[in-house]
C-alpha cells in the first residue's frame, strides 16, 4: 500500500494518547478507536508511521500491530487470550531437551534451567524438565500460578505477551522478558538455542536467517511494551 497521508502527530485524549494521520485519528483495521494507554507507547506508533517511505511495510510496524491487537482481539476476549498464553506452560519450549550431544545438553541446561528456576521462585511454577519429544504432564499447581501470573497484565502488555509465547513457544520466556530477567535479544537467544548451537558447530550466523529480522523486531517491539506499560503504572 502506497503511503496516503503526510504528517504524524500525537494528540492527547480521555484514557490515552491518539495518533493522527494529517489530523485524522486513526482507527485498527476492526475500525475502533486507536487509543493508546501512555505517551510512549505513542511516540513508538507514530514513529513507524512516520518512518515509512512510498510504500508503507507493515512487517517493520510491530508497535502498530500489537496495538491494534491489543484493542481489536484481547479486550473482549481477556479469558480466551490468557488461557491460550497459559496453556503453553504445558509443553514449553524451556522443559523440553535434548539427550545429545552433549555440548547441546549444556547449552540448553545453561540458557533454560535458570529461567525454569526464576519461575518457581517468582511465579511459584515449578515445571518438570524431560527429555525427548513427547512432554511430560506439569503439575496442575504449576500451570494455575502460570495462568495467574498472565491475567495480570493489561490488554497491551497481554497482546505483547502472547507475541513473545507464541515466537518462542515459551510463556516462561515471555513472563521474564516482560518482568525484566531477560532483555529481547536474550529472549532471542533462549528461544533459539538449539539454532545457535547449530550454527555454532557448522557456520552461519541464527541472526541473519530468513525471517529472524522481523522476529527480532517483534520481541523488541514486546519488550518496549513491557517497560512503557510498567513505567505508566508507576507515573505519579
Amino acid at each position: 500500500m502506497k503511503r496516503f497521508y503526510g504528517t504524524v502527530d500525537i494528540v492527547a485524549k480521555e484514557g490515552g494518547f491518539a495518533v493522527t494521520l494529517d489530523g485524522k485519528p486513526m482507527a485498527t483495521p476492526a475500525k475502533r478507536s486507536f487509543r493508546l494507554p501512555c505517551r510512549g507507547f505513542a511516540d513508538a506508533v507514530a514513529a513507524e508511521w512516520d518512518a515509512q517511505q512510498e510504500e508503507i511495510d507493515p512487517t517493520r510496524m510491530p508497535f502498530t500491530r500489537l496495538a491494534s491487537t491489543a484493542i481489536d482481539r484481547v479486550a473482549g476476549r481477556r479469558d480466551e487470550v490468557i488461557a491460550e498464553i497459559a496453556s503453553y506452560g504445558g509443553t514449553d519450549l524451556v522443559c523440553c531437551r535434548a539427550e545429545a550431544p552433549a555440548d547441546l545438553v549444556a547449552a540448553q541446561r545453561d540458557g533454560w534451567q535458570p529461567l525454569l528456576d526464576w519461575a518457581a521462585a517468582r511465579h511459584g511454577a515449578t515445571l518438570t524438565v524431560t527429555t525427548g519429544m513427547q512432554p511430560v504432564p506439569q503439575p496442575a499447581a504449576s500451570l494455575a500460578a502460570i495462568a495467574r501470573a498472565v491475567a495480570g497484565f493489561d490488554d497491551f502488555s497481554l497482546a505483547a505477551l502472547h507475541a513473545v509465547t507464541a515466537a518462542c513457544c515459551s510463556v516462561v520466556i515471555a513472563l521474564a522478558l516482560a518482568d525484566g530477567r531477560l532483555d529481547s535479544d536474550g529472549a532471542w537467544a533462549c528461544a533459539h538455542v538449539d539454532d545457535i548451537y547449530q550454527t555454532g558447530r557448522y557456520g552461519g550466523d541464527p541472526f541473519e536467517a530468513p525471517g529472524m529480522a522481523a522476529l527480532r523486531r517483534e520481541i523488541a517491539a514486546a519488550a518496549r511494551v513491557f517497560a512503557l506499560c510498567r513505567a505508566d503504572e508507576t507515573a505519579p
